[in-house]
């Protein structure tokens, strides 16, 4: 007997019961972490019971449900002022915006009040009670965050009225259920009989089980899976095989080029007989040609908007029921049909998908990660990939920064005579003299001036964002307002991480001409990884270079019970040639003698097999300076070099040089890190070397020596963590540029004598022989 639904009475009445506009005037995002304050406060009183979860056993169409909410409080029997036996249901809703927006959506909180009411009047409904109540109360509660100004407005009903309206409301979201259950079916019986689609590579198989007993186990597993495995099909098809295990799929990368990959390979597994809804999420400025061209978020800026909730429920019937696999394209297509915002629109098609791809910010970003999944764990599974890119992008969401001539700039140029731009300039050069004051303070030998969250900072930043959002509300149209709003939303960035500011945290003070810049500093994100991975129930991070092991499972928010494994390369290891040359030293003391030395070293390189090849440095001023002397020693040589500017037209160009029928020498002078050394393939002949230069120690950074100390006294290894382990997985991502498949040849030329050493040569993948 199949096990009941369980369902929210938030996603019924969300689902069944919206309508309206879209309106980015009226985003609310500070009452996140106030909220829960402010509820205590309310949720007071003799009778009161506070946070009462209800359940509603029934059955829609045939189809068992349980359904499941939690009232925010409930009064029942003899209190004061209210009469003996009433029942009052108290639904609570927190704001930093007028409370009279707040009732204008009074109809859809009254809705899920009446739920609760009717749930809870079935809770009674027991021998214990000898009558029930005829009628019951609804009292919408509303707290302005700011002010803590309380609105109640009360609404009584019948005990029948409330029971017919529930019954109406679970009859509408019938269609939506009997929808869920017969995709579902379809979806189970394919994974049953889903076959893996290509012949199994060296290792493939390996990382396919290992990734299902992980999920299985509802566990995270780290995998250092060399370029030729399959890394995607390999994590992808045993999740789509444990479906049964977890209720959805995310599949996370920071590139859209690996974006495609994935759409790739479930495209494979669905020839192979799977029905699988995915769908993929691009960024809103990427989906929304409105958004791209600048206008706002509003009824009046944007049709999509004016009556968005009036239409996206047929909007999302005929997508859901037209496509299985949704690209950005068919997002665009249906929204442009149904007149509908496609960002708004896809995240809501998101909901009813069982694969869902997308960027590492949908689930670890403090400000954009999907709430409608994540307020609450789920039974979802995470598959991460590029893996040794999170760590860095986790530390960039979780660092707030705040500019002092951002400031300055509103109070000196904002000159409208109204009271909200006056309130506006006000806190605005209150700001600006504050940084001010700091710049004269900061000692040049210890630029890091401010060691803790600094609370009158923090209480100017929330003053602004006050200030802010009441001008934003009313001049959507003003040439400044682009402006204004940026900073709104770094004055929101800088609250947030002000509330997560623990010991994985520094408060940086940074100067840049007369500029000062205050940042919330993530020395350590592995915290905020493990809080992102645990809003699921298992997850496999994988990447080629997750090397050395050890460093990532700890920096991605594991433990040493996670299993941690390093996959032999599928290719014939005799294919790649290694060399070291000892005997030149790219250190940044070394630089300046080592120009002339690297120059020959890649001459003779090229001079020796003739062909594509390309040479990677740490920084562009060295690149700049060894390109120059090789072009002039050697002007026979095709040289291309880098810029730090190029357009996508530009880097297409580089590329296209390298091709497979090119006879001559041909070197393209490149930087770690950057571009070409990540996510491209130039199989075969179209590159048959890669020359790096240096180890790829970060420059020396006051961030990274702050990383150093932290880590430091966590660990004692404080300089592999800032300066190494970065660098050398640099290396590597540049390495693995050359050999991309079984029949490709080539060679790693590594330009520095610490690569000779016992320390680096540990961290050489085990097809380095």
């Amino acid at each position: 007997m199949p096990k009941p639904v369980k369902i929210s009475v938030h996603k019924i009445v969300d689902l069944i019961l919206r309508s309206g506009d879209i309106d980015s005037r009226f985003g609310d995002s500070s009452a996140m972490y106030k909220g829960a304050a402010a509820h205590r406060k309310l949720q007071k009183g003799e009778g009161y019971k506070k946070e009462v979860a209800l359940k509603f056993e029934t059955e829609i169409d045939g189809i068992a449900v349980v359904i499941q909410g939690r009232a925010d409080g409930i009064i029942h029997g003899a209190t004061e002022g209210i009469s003996p036996g009433a029942i009052i249901i108290d639904e609570i809703k927190t704001t930093t915006l007028p409370l009279d927006y707040l009732f204008n959506q009074h109809l859809q909180h009254l809705a899920q009040a009446k739920c609760y009411a009717c749930m809870y009047l079935h809770s009674l409904e027991n021998p214990l009670f000898n009558t029930l109540p005829e009628q019951i109360t609804i009292r919408l509660t509303y707290f302005q965050l700011d002010t803590e100004e309380i609105r109640r407005h009360e609404f009584p009903f019948t005990a029948d009225e409330v029971r017919a309206f529930f019954a109406d409301l679970l009859e509408k979201y019938g269609i939506w259920l009997r929808f869920e259950r017969d995709w579902k079916a379809q979806r189970d019986a394919s994974c049953v009989a889903a076959e893996f689609p290509f012949p199994w590579r060296k290792g493939q198989r390996e990382f396919a089980a290992l990734a299902y007993r992980a999920i299985s186990a509802q566990k995270k597993l780290y995998v250092a899976a060399p370029t030729g495995i399959g890394k995607t099909l390999s994590a992808l098809f045993p999740a789509v095989k444990a479906i049964g295990k977890c209720e959805k799929i995310f599949y996370l990368t920071a590139k859209t080029i690996t974006r495609t990959v994935a759409e790739d390979a479930l495209k494979h597994l669905t020839t192979r007989g799977l029905r699988f809804k995915s769908i993929t999420l691009r960024a809103k400025d990427k989906i929304c040609p409105a958004h791209r061209e600048g206008q706002a978020c509003t009824p009046d800026s944007c049709p999509n908007a004016r009556g968005h909730f009036d239409r996206i429920n047929d909007a999302l019937w005929d997508l859901l029921n037209a496509v299985d696999l949704i690209t950005p394209a068919e997002v665009a297509e249906f929204a442009q049909k149904h007149s509908v915002c496609p960002h708004e629109f896809a995240l809501d098609a998101a909901l009813h998908c069982d694969l869902i791809i997308g960027d590492y910010n949908h689930v670890f970003d403090p400000s954009v990660y999907l709430r409608r999944f994540f307020n609450t764990s789920g039974d979802y599974v995470f598959l991460i990939d590029e893996a040794h890119n999170l760590a860095d992008r986790v530390r960039d969401m979780y660092t707030a920064t705040l500019s002092k001539g951002a400031f300055g700039g509103i109070f000196r140029r904002l000159k409208d005579k109204n009271p909200e731009a006056a309130a506006l300039r006000k806190i605005s050069r209150k700001i600006n003299t504050f940084m001010a004051d700091l710049r004269t303070d900061i000692p040049a030998e210890n630029p890091a001036l401010l060691e803790e969250n600094d609370p009158a900072l923090l209480a100017l930043a929330e003053n602004f964002f006050r200030t802010a959002g009441e001008w934003l509300k009313i001049h959507a149209g003003h040439e400044m307002y682009s402006e204004i709003l940026n900073l709104y939303f770094d004055a929101n960035m800088y609250m947030l991480i002000s509330e997560l500011y623990d010991q994985h945290f520094t408060t940086l003070t940074e100067t840049r001409g007369s500029d000062v810049l205050i940042s919330l500093f993530c020395l350590d994100p592995s915290g905020v990884i493990a809080a992102g991975l645990s809003r699921g129930i298992s997850a496999i991070l994988f990447s080629a270079t997750l090397t050395p092991l050890d460093y990532y499972r700890e920096i991605l928010g594991g433990t040493p019970d996670d299993t941690a494994i390093a996959l032999p390369s599928p290719f014939d290891p005799s294919r790649l040639k290694i060399v070291i040359r000892r005997d030149i030293s790219a250190k940044y003391a070394h630089r300046e003698q080592s120009y002339v030395p690297i120059a020959e070293a890649i001459h003779a390189a090229v001079a020796e097999k003739p062909g594509n090849y390309l040479a990677f440095f740490p920084s562009y001023d060295y690149m700049n300076k060894v390109s120059a002397i090789f072009y002039e020693n050697y002007p026979t040589v095709k040289t291309l070099v880098q810029t730090s500017d190029m357009t996508e037209d530009e880097r297409a160009d580089f590329l296209a040089r390298f091709s497979a029928d090119n006879t001559e020498a041909l070197v393209g002078f490149t930087v770690l890190g950057g571009i070409f050394s990540e996510g491209i393939d130039l199989t075969g002949d179209r590159l048959i070397g890669a020359i790096i230069v240096s180890a790829g120690i970060p420059k020396i950074s006051m961030r990274s020596d702050k990383i150093r100390d932290y880590f430091n006294r966590k660990n004692g290894r404080g300089y592999d963590f800032a300066y190494v382990f970065p660098g050398m997985n640099k290396v590597l991502q540049a390495a693995g540029r050359v050999i991309r498949t079984e029949t490709d040849e080539g060679i790693v030329l590594l330009l520095d004598s610490r690569f000779a050493t016992e320390k680096y040569r540990q961290m050489f993948p085990a097809h380095w022989v």
